[in-house]
């Protein structure tokens, strides 16, 4: 009697495929999306923001104008001259705004499943950026078209255009990181309110907003050659304003305005890129405690 004996079937152990991450351009667009939909899903929150560049263009610049008749830096009407300034409260103001999104988000909001999701975190915070910058793009443009409207004469070239959104570009994205830091180091929206005046409006007054720094006792004139805020309108008015550079001049006071330019637009990067990594680092620091 024989019997048959089968060697048993080997079958090959497999590790389990980890979930495919999804692309970070992806989950960046999601993400903003998202801070979209949160900041303007109803006509009345696109709206209002507009009301302030409105505001500026139409009725404070010319009233301005009216009270203080002289011609502004390299001869143009001081109502056109403020207008381009306020560019530089407008920025902060909307970047400080949207930083009560983020507290919101981390009280009563989604913090706790987006962080859960296996996605980079520096990803939340550019994603909110990227809505910050967008919403400020707009209120630039409500603001400048609404001044052309009103009279204003603007100077721009196409090189003068660069200059200008490079200025734009770079104060937004520091001013939204430094509003992404404050809103995770504060802890109640009630202080971080109080605090708007100190961070967007105080700066403004001493960068040359109404009057040239050169305006200013000395000492503070040499602190306000340091403020962001300083820079983004020389820039800003030498792009569209005034080709002499005469902000740029105070500043830096070579002979050659292009350099000028080209040192604070510098200085705007060097700003933007280290409060961004800052934000970054303050947000994945407060999600992790």
């Amino acid at each position: 009697m024989t019997s048959a004996t089968t060697a048993p079937e080997v079958t090959t152990l497999t590790h389990p495929r980890a979930p495919a991450r999804p692309a970070r351009l992806a989950v960046w667009a999601t993400l903003a999306r998202r801070r979209t939909s949160l900041s303007a899903h109803t006509p009345r929150e696109i709206l209002a923001p507009l009301a302030t560049p409105l505001l500026f263009a139409l009725v404070i610049a010319p009233a301005l104008a009216k009270i203080i008749p002289a011609a502004g830096r390299g001869g143009v009407d001081y109502s056109t001259f403020v207008i381009v300034g306020t560019v530089g409260l407008l920025i902060p103001l909307t970047c400080t705004f949207a930083g009560i999104g983020v507290i919101v988000d981390r009280t009563t909001g989604a913090r706790r499943e987006l962080l859960a999701a296996p996605i980079p975190r520096a990803l939340i915070v550019l994603g909110n950026m990227a809505v910050a910058i967008a919403v400020s793009l707009l209120e630039v443009d409500v603001l400048m078209a609404a001044g052309w409207l009103r009279g204003s004469h603007f100077h721009a070239t196409a090189a003068g255009a660069g200059w200008f959104a490079g200025a734009v570009l770079m104060f937004t994205v520091f001013m939204y990181g430094l509003s992404e830091i404050l809103a995770n180091r504060i802890p109640t929206q009630e202080e971080y309110v109080g605090l708007t005046p100190v961070v967007a409006i105080l700066p403004w007054f001493l960068a040359g907003s109404l009057f040239p720094i050169t305006a200013l006792p000395g000492w503070l004139g040499w602190a306000a050659r340091i403020l962001p805020t300083t820079h983004t309108l020389a820039l800003l008015r030498y792009g569209v304003l005034d080709h002499t550079g005469a902000g740029l001049h105070d500043i830096w006071g070579f002979a050659s305005t292009t350099t000028d330019a080209a040192l604070s637009l510098l200085v705007l990067a060097v700003w933007a890129a280290v409060i961004t990594a800052a934000s970054i680092r303050v947000f994945t620091h407060s999600a992790v405690t």
